[in-house]
């Protein structure tokens, strides 16, 4: 009984000493989907041991107890707090925060809370940006916002078009501003999407204001990634590979349609030519009547084109230092036959010190070397023409050299047709190097209140250019004698920024003041000289200009230097009070050595915002969870125009004064003295989140007026046209966007989206005596009218083909013309009775009316599925592949055209006939040649598998198919042509990828 005693005491008295001895857990940190989460802080309350995650998720606690609280806290989630238990290991998922993810958005020389936003700006995660396989990373965001219109292009290392909130500007750059770690670019292919951690869209003026003149077009703050403190080194691969595959091919008319055409056509000489190939090249065994050549042009010079890249980087960070550091390879074959491809080589560095508890210090550094072999466009062109009773070689043209490419020409054709000699001979190669580098020091004057941030950057980016032309022959004295043109351009733009930052809160107001000054040198440097009859041109080291005829030099030397100036004042001044209320305003002073009359522009702007559901009669309804009204109005100016320039014009006239005639000089000067185009705009807006903020709502409605916009106005004095700020430009529409986030179990979770942008653009008014801008040329006219949108298709508009004889002897349009069935009847606009340039209309914009695009995504367990659809309607092309057989008529058409030609009565009312299609008056530009432009397509499928073993790291296996289907009536490659004209534009191909990402 004693010694029992005596253990029982014992066992009291040393159990609580021994729960009190120090242990070591650890432990992993995921979100819902069972992803890592790295850079999550995992804290014990009320002591001073903590840990960040790694790249894995993973922590690890020392020194803890048996009772203690540690509470794991990461942006966008839902802080957990657990206890210290008797387990040494633990698994714990966050959950996502609806109310606060992305709730710090990147603005204009700094950050602001998402909620207390009052302008239009939309961002966009870096999930989204790495799933598209592209060069170019605004390729990335197509469909994804409102307001923001992006074109695909084709052509390896090319840039997308990028537009938004329409087009406000005539003559001048439409160039969105790019804000790269703070740092200002006009293109971002130095970029890869593995580097890009979020990016913000500065949409409305009011957002954008802070920025002045650069800002006109739109700006894009782009976040790169980077390391966290106390985080170890995280490394990651990323790598896909795949092939580019040319979508809705073109037809075009096959031998036999070909042939029934050219009979049809009433052509003499276009029979004669079929007859000469059927005697050069024999009679089909299939139909003696066609020739034995059946040769489909698009699939002799399209093929199947590689991509690839490769990322590898490494982030982490000490006590005082952050740090990231990667590289990217990324390749691409055009589908044009030929030496047509894209390589580019990047390393990124950043890093940020704390040189002390006030005083910080960052560096990013960007290296960029890329090689691009750009195509021969006129190869879309002449294989849309070359006829197909043409082969691609031609062993009896033996005239033909080094190869014998066949010769239209020798059949009767005036051209050679033919687009492989210009694939083969042509090489056309741009080195391009860029070196980006930023440094900043930032200074705490006053702790948490008031600090001075200094930034310097420089941008040196240099192209070198060669463009080769190799001699051959064709035969019938068609020879194309070698030449070289290089370009040697360079460019150096410097900023230099000084941002003074004061914060405070005083009771239940919240206020932010900055000022700050910016500074920009930009100068340019361009070379360019042509040689011919280069010796030795088949070696490398022959593509030189001193290998060239020195006599080919006369004319063919230019060299061009420009340097600009610019400075810039500025301040802004947010205010929050409660949570509920919202001001915000910026001013900006800037000013151009661009403009000698007026050199300053003065840019103001200001938004208010009110939270309803701060307000107390908000409290029960319960169904919202967020509701913001927002109202915005600013000003932006644009020196991305042409410096103040002018013309001088001596011409020698000789007139009669009397009996004699007599020679005078008179001399002519008009000089433009432009300043500022101004954008002045109003945005209202409204953020609304319902279903435990579930379902996000953004809409606005936005009016953008363009002011002293620089059109060239035609000065009848002196016969010509001179750039000058006359007139009024309107862009206005609505924009919005929904997305819904849900889960069915613990294993399943979705989200839906969709966003609508209409447009309504209008050249309000046009100072200039006619009332109206041409552009295009006269055969393929496109005007600006007043109240009309710019660079609009103007023309006849088509009503019908004539029938029969009787509906052309009943029409005296048709009578005085001496039109026949066949031909095409035209609206007579004013009902005169005559067709003339009076009855042409305003045919369309190749503005598209409405944009919308949407996604779908999902997660079950250790799959995930994607899927993003985009489309635009309204818009108008014009084909004008098409039309140009107003220039050369014995030429192919397309299968379209052959198939549903007029070849009798009640056979089509929309074509005309084989011989209209070669008279001029079916030719004139009508909607016949202007086609609708509406399509819709799914843009992006992305399917993934992530393997989580303990013995393996992280790793995600996933396909990708970027544009696999497209939906439109346009006869063309793709609907998508940036200016509406198509003449020669590079097919978007569709891409089909496998990719890994390891994590470790």
């Amino acid at each position: 009984m004693k010694n029992s005693l005596l253990f029982i005491f014992a066992f009291l008295i040393i159990n609580p000493l021994l729960a009190q001895v120090n242990k070591t857990i650890t432990g992993q940190v995921l979100d819902p989907q069972g992803m890592p989460l790295p850079g999550a802080e995992v804290k014990v309350i009320d002591k001073d041991i903590f840990d960040i995650t790694d790249f894995d998720g993973n922590f690890t606690l020392e020194g803890v107890e048996v009772g203690d609280t540690f509470r794991i806290t990461f942006l966008g989630f839902q802080p957990q707090e657990l206890p210290v238990l008797e387990a040494n290991e633990y698994s714990i998922t966050l959950q996502e925060d609806a109310a606060t993810l992305d709730e710090v958005v990147v603005v204009g020389y700094g950050t602001q809370r998402k909620a207390d936003l009052t302008g239009s700006i939309v961002t966009v995660q870096s999930e989204e940006i790495e799933k598209t396989p592209t060069s170019n990373v605004m390729q990335s965001l197509q469909g994804k916002v409102a307001g923001v219109q992006i074109t695909s292009v084709g052509s390896p290392g090319d840039s997308p078009n990028v537009r938004v909130r329409g087009l406000g500007t005539y003559t001048s750059g439409t160039n969105v501003l790019y804000v790269v770690d703070g740092a200002l670019y006009d293109n971002i292919d130095f970029l890869s999407t593995k580097d890009i951690k979020s990016i913000n869209i500065l949409k409305d003026a009011s957002s954008a204001a802070i920025y002045g003149v650069r800002a006109a077009n739109g700006v894009i703050i782009i976040e790169t990634k980077s390391g966290s403190l106390n985080q170890k080194p995280q490394f990651e691969y990323d790598g896909y590979t795949g092939i580019q595959r040319a979508q809705d091919i073109v037809k075009m008319a096959n031998a036999e349609q070909f042939t029934t055409m050219a009979f049809e056509s009433g052509s003499e000489a276009d029979a004669q030519f079929v007859l000469n190939a059927m005697q050069r090249f024999g009679r089909s065994r299939i139909n003696p009547n066609i020739p034995d050549v059946n040769t489909d042009w698009y699939d002799e010079i399209l093929r199947d084109g590689i991509i690839q890249s490769h990322s590898v980087g490494v982030s982490g960070g000490g006590d005082n230092v952050t740090y990231s550091l990667g590289t990217n390879y990324f390749s691409q074959e055009g589908i044009l036959d030929m030496k047509n491809e894209y390589e580019r080589f990047n390393i990124r560095s950043k890093m940020d010190v704390d040189i002390s508890d006030r005083f910080k210090t960052g560096v990013n550094l960007v290296f960029s070397n890329a090689t691009k072999y750009a195509p021969e466009n006129a190869a879309w062109f002449n294989a849309y023409f070359a006829v197909p009773i043409l082969p691609t070689m031609d062993p009896q043209n033996t005239e033909a050299s080094p190869i014998r490419f066949a010769n239209a020409q020798l059949l009767g054709y005036r051209s050679t047709q033919n687009p492989l000699p210009l694939m083969e001979f042509n090489e056309n190669r741009i080195k391009t190097r860029k070196l980006l580098a930023t440094m900043d020091f930032q200074y705490e004057i006053i702790e948490d209140k008031l600090d001075l941030k200094t930034t310097y950057s420089h941008n040196l980016i240099t192209f070198e250019e060669r463009y080769v032309n190799l001699p051959y022959t064709l035969g019938n004295n068609y020879e194309v004698i070698s030449s070289i043109r290089r370009e040697n351009n360079t460019f150096s733009n410097q900023y230099w920024d000084n941002i003074l930052t004061y914060k405070d809160q005083i009771g239940d107001h919240n206020f932010t003041a900055m000022v700050g000054t910016s500074y920009r040198d930009e100068a340019t440097n361009e070379f360019e000289a042509t040689g011919q009859d280069i010796k030795g041109i088949g070696l490398e080291s022959s593509r030189y200009l001193n290998f060239a005829n020195p006599e080919s030099f006369n004319n063919n030397v230019n060299e061009i230097g420009r340097r600009y100036y610019g400075i810039s004042y500025f301040g802004r001044v947010s205010y929050n009070y409660l949570d509920r209320y919202l001001v915000y305003g910026t001013f900006r002073a800037d000013g151009s050595s661009k403009f000698t009359l007026d050199p300053w522009g003065y840019f103001p702007s200001v938004g208010l915002g009110w939270v309803l559901t701060e307000e107390a009669f908000m409290e029960n309804v319960g169904v919202i969870d967020f509701l913001k009204f927002r109202a915005a109005w600013g000003k932006l100016g644009n020196d991305n125009v042409a410096a103040s320039a002018g013309t001088n014009t001596i011409e020698v006239v000789t007139l009669p004064f009397g009996e004699n005639q007599y020679t005078g000089i008179t001399s002519t000067s008009v000089f433009s003295n432009n300043t500022w185009e101004v954008i002045e705009e109003l945005n209202f807006g409204i953020d609304l989140e319902l279903l435990d903020n579930r379902l996000d709502i953004t809409a606005d409605y936005y009016t953008r007026d363009t002011e002293n916009a620089i059109l060239p106005v035609y000065i009848p004095i002196v016969n010509r046209s001179i750039d000058r700020n006359s007139g009024v430009i309107r862009n206005q529409g609505f924009e919005f966007s929904a997305n819904y986030v849900g889960n069915i179990g613990e294993d399943f979770q979705f989200s839906v989206g969709a966003n609508l942008t209409t447009l309504d653009n209008e050249a309000v008014e046009i100072e200039d005596e006619r009332g109206y801008l041409d552009a295009g040329s006269a055969e393929f006219r496109q005007r600006t009218i007043e109240g009309g949108p710019l660079f609009a298709f103007y023309g006849y508009e088509r009503v019908g083909v004539y029938q029969n004889q009787a509906q052309i002897d009943a029409d005296p349009v048709a009578v005085a013309n001496n039109l026949v069935p066949g031909d095409l009847i035209y609206r007579d606009q004013n009902g005169d009775g005559v067709i003339n340039d009076e009855d042409r209309v305003v045919l369309g914009s190749f503005l598209p009316d409405v944009t919308y695009g949407g996604n779908i995504s999902m997660n079950y367990k250790a799959f995930d599925f994607s899927m993003n659809f985009y489309g635009q309607a309204g818009n108008k092309i014009l084909n004008r592949r098409r039309g140009e057989i107003i220039f050369t008529q014995d030429t192919n058409m397309d299968a379209d055209l052959a198939i549903n030609r007029w070849h009798g009565e009640g056979t089509s009312n929309i074509y005309p006939s084989s011989a209209g299609m070669r008279k001029a008056w079916n030719q004139r530009l009508s909607n016949f040649w202007v086609e609708d432009g509406d399509f819709f397509r799914i843009q992006n499928i992305q399917l993934g598998y992530t393997i989580e073993n303990e013995e393996l790291p992280l790793t995600r296996l996933y396909f990708t198919a970027e544009r696999p289907f497209s939906f439109f009536d346009y006869n063309g490659f793709t609907p998508e042509v940036e200016n509406g004209v198509d003449r020669q534009t590079y097919p978007v191909p569709s891409i089909y990828t496998v990719g890994i990402n390891v994590k470790f």
